[in-house]
């Protein structure tokens, strides 16, 4: 695929066919951010798109706040995401590759021999105990009033970027930089350009807060001698209310939130890419494979993606209506599983029982999140009842006279579908000239303790005669 490039203030001049090569590099010092799971996934939809290799490297040479854990959940959440990595290191049935190590922890002797090229090359040097690089250009000595002191700027090219989503962006680095600190530990700015040399990265898609640095890391790419990669800096996700970029303390921004709330990764997935890119018409929901064959970075916009937390919970719902029977079983039982009393109870009841229970919750859930709370009614006689729901249902009519006969005609209804128990009662109202809503809200009251929920025919169904006639019974003699 062309790979243009653009040096030090020139148009590209030169173009360079290879296999698009891409990568993810985070750190593992935090949670995942959602923010950083819409870079890896741009990435990789690029890599499937172009049939390009998608690299993840691990940017762990912070120690003090490294931790095998964010490492793990790193790791984890692409996996959960279903963001599988072609070179990097080895998880599940992603990594290996030949450009390794992929932890720049494990690079130091990398760096080291790059940084020796550069002092070879008259590009770097040591002062106070760091190692700087040399921009090209005339010096002059600059008295800088808000340091307080003297420095040395350089008149170095502007450098120019041909972003393929920012469009032309030029910047000018008139002081040199560091590249090695005083402690020995290299600089991101130069661990950064030898990892994706080392790597062969031919696009660079990151995120927008990224594009200042890129000044830096062109004059380094030209300092080695090799032609920088297409940039495609990729815009900012802005939090749900106020100004400002989501950070990891906001609400919705970590991946592990979603898979604890039992959100299917599909719909996660679906929902990032629309964050900041379109297919090119109004479509929101969309197979992978169909978004995987429209990927392509100028459909990514320049404007930023306000976070929604509420079209995501839709975007959900639509999905898990859309499971299979025996698939949203299965991760209803799952969701289950977690530490919850409702959700101990779920799990020892009879498997047909729980699986028409959720089957019948299926079209009213956001998440599965939901589900334990929800359904708990299903699997204990010991629900409580809702007092402003029990006030409200006193209110209005004769709800005693309404459950007596409902208890009355129990024995006739037919039970085998929620259509023939809605004629049931529908057939008992018309008798007495009500209607069936006369029935409903006190019946519901009585077999869940609240006016949420399925259907009023599909509860009592499930439940069976037998369960709903107690529940009936017991709500007459709390009236």
């Amino acid at each position: 695929m062309p790979v243009p490039v653009a040096l030090s203030g020139r148009r590209p001049s030169l173009t360079i066919m290879s296999p698009v090569r891409v990568r993810f590099a985070p750190s593992p010092t935090g949670f995942f951010h959602i923010g950083s799971a819409r870079t890896a996934l741009f990435n990789w939809l690029y890599a499937r798109h172009t049939g390009g290799t998608f690299i993840l490297r691990i940017e762990d040479t912070d120690k003090e706040r490294n931790s095998d854990e964010y490492l793990r959940l790193i790791y984890e959440s692409l996996t959960w995401l279903g963001l599988n990595w072609d070179e990097g290191p080895r998880f599940g049935a992603s990594g290996g590759g030949d450009c390794g190590p992929y932890r720049q922890s494990e690079r130091a002797e990398i760096y080291r021999e790059h940084v020796n090229r550069l002092r070879d090359l008259g590009r770097a040097y040591e002062k106070d105990g760091a190692i700087w690089f040399r921009l090209e250009g005339e010096r002059r000595e600059v008295f800088d009033e808000h340091r307080g002191k003297t420095v040395t700027k350089v008149a170095a090219a502007p450098v120019v970027i041909e972003d393929r989503i920012r469009g032309r962006v030029e910047r000018v680095e008139d002081e040199d930089f560091v590249i090695v600190r005083s402690d020995g530990n290299p600089v991101f700015h130069l661990v950064n350009v030898v990892d994706d040399i080392a790597m062969r990265v031919t696009h660079v898609i990151r995120g927008e807060d990224h594009l200042s640095n890129t000044s830096k890391h062109a004059h380094l790419y030209q300092g080695f001698g090799v032609p920088p990669p297409v940039f495609a800096h990729i815009p900012l996700i802005l939090k749900q209310n106020g100004p400002g970029k989501m950070s990891k303390r906001d609400q919705g921004a970590l991946i592990e939130e979603y898979q604890r709330r039992g959100y299917l990764p599909e719909a996660l997935v679906n929902f990032l890419c629309l964050l900041g890119w379109n297919p090119g018409d109004d479509r929101e929901k969309m197979p992978l494979a169909e978004i995987v064959r429209l990927f392509d970075l100028p459909g990514v916009n320049q404007s930023n993606a306000r976070f929604d937390d509420r079209k995501l919970a839709h975007m959900n719902q639509t999905y898990l209506l859309e499971l299979p029977a025996d698939a949203f079983v299965a991760r209803a039982r799952e969701q289950h599983t977690r530490p919850t009393a409702t959700g101990a109870a779920g799990l020892a009841a009879e498997a047909g029982y729980f699986r028409d229970v959720a089957l019948l919750c299926q079209p009213k859930l956001k998440g599965l999140e939901e589900l334990p709370a929800y359904a708990a009614h299903f699997f204990t006689e010991e629900f409580p009842l809702d007092a402003k729901v029990r006030e409200k249902v006193l209110a209005k009519g004769d709800p005693r006279a309404r459950l007596d006969e409902v208890l009355a005609a129990l024995p006739g209804l037919d039970f085998g579908t929620d259509g023939a128990l809605e004629e049931g009662i529908k057939a008992l109202a018309a008798r007495g000239g009500l209607a069936f809503g006369d029935y409903q809200a006190v019946v519901r009251l009585a077999v869940s303790g609240s006016n949420v929920g399925p259907s009023l025919t599909g509860m009592m169904r499930v439940l069976g005669r037998e369960r709903v006639r107690a529940r009936l019974e017991r709500l007459r003699a709390r009236l």
